[in-house]
């Protein structure tokens, strides 16, 4: 069994889902990827859900605000990069030219949090200075967040500003029908980006791109299908990477799922 770790600093640290219909999603993934949750109130009638394996956290969901429905929010995940001092990078991040959506702001024990929005519409992140909740607590194993990949509509803009705003270095990583950027934090490859071009619409915005990590791409695509989610890009495979598939679960959120061959990925 892959041991419970601590994120390191610059890389990605946990994975939240806002949900439109938080009971139904909570039914959907708990059933896809075998997972146990927690229910923690955070108010009346609501609660923030720790979506577990083997009762360790992995992930985390909650019911979107009614006034974020009426205005049109989308179901959605939203993933957090680890630093040391949320209020300095949110700084840092305002400088750029990064807007804050919410924070910074402490959660009671937990952490301290801050929800960005890359310059010039871009994609949506948080930052999360840990207390007592490091985040994910396990590693390449199935069922659990493995990559994090940014699509962006103007890569060298979003290239300047991660690497100004964390560190990161970038690294150009030809691919089959694609120009990859891979980012470094301290000589650890922790993310990907590709840029987005006109197949993919003006409706789909910048956006990280939550992968999950399963031992049969084929065969949990179809599992989620069967359980009400919309496959919208069949499993495919990437050379010497592996097998992924892109998934929209029934409230909307989009993930993905990938059969890793890069990493021996734990049952």
């Amino acid at each position: 069994m892959a041991q419970i770790h601590a994120p390191k600093l610059l890389s990605f640290c946990w994975s939240e889902l806002c949900s439109s219909n938080w009971q139904e999603a909570k039914a959907f993934y708990t059933q896809l990827f075998d997972w146990g949750f927690d229910d923690q109130p955070i108010g009346e009638g609501a609660y923030y859900t720790m979506l577990q394996k083997h009762d360790d956290d992995i992930a985390a969901m909650y019911q979107m605000m009614p006034q974020q429905k009426d205005a049109g929010a989308q179901s959605q995940w939203l993933s957090y990069i680890a630093v040391d001092n949320v209020d300095e990078m949110a700084e840092r991040a305002a400088a750029l030219g990064a807007e804050i959506i919410a924070g910074p702001h402490d959660v009671p024990s937990a952490g301290r949090m801050v929800m960005l929005q890359e310059p010039a519409e871009g994609a949506h992140f948080a930052l999360w200075q840990a207390k007592e909740h490091i985040g994910c607590k396990r590693e390449l194993e199935a069922n659990i967040p493995y990559w994090h990949e940014l699509a962006t509509r103007n890569s060298q803009k979003s290239r300047a500003f991660y690497s100004a705003l964390l560190g990161w270095q970038a690294q150009d990583k030809p691919m089959e029908g694609m120009d990859y950027v891979l980012f470094s934090a301290r000589d650890t490859v922790v993310a990907g980006m590709l840029q987005m071009t006109e197949e993919w619409g003006e409706e789909i915005p910048a956006h990280w791109m939550t992968y999950f990590a399963v031992l049969d791409c084929d065969a949990m695509a179809e599992k989620a299908r069967v359980l009400g989610g919309q496959v919208c890009v069949p499993p495919t495979d990437i050379p010497q990477v592996g097998r992924f598939a892109v998934i929209t679960d029934p409230q909307g959120a989009v993930f993905s799922i990938i059969q890793s061959v890069m990493h021996d990925i734990e049952p």
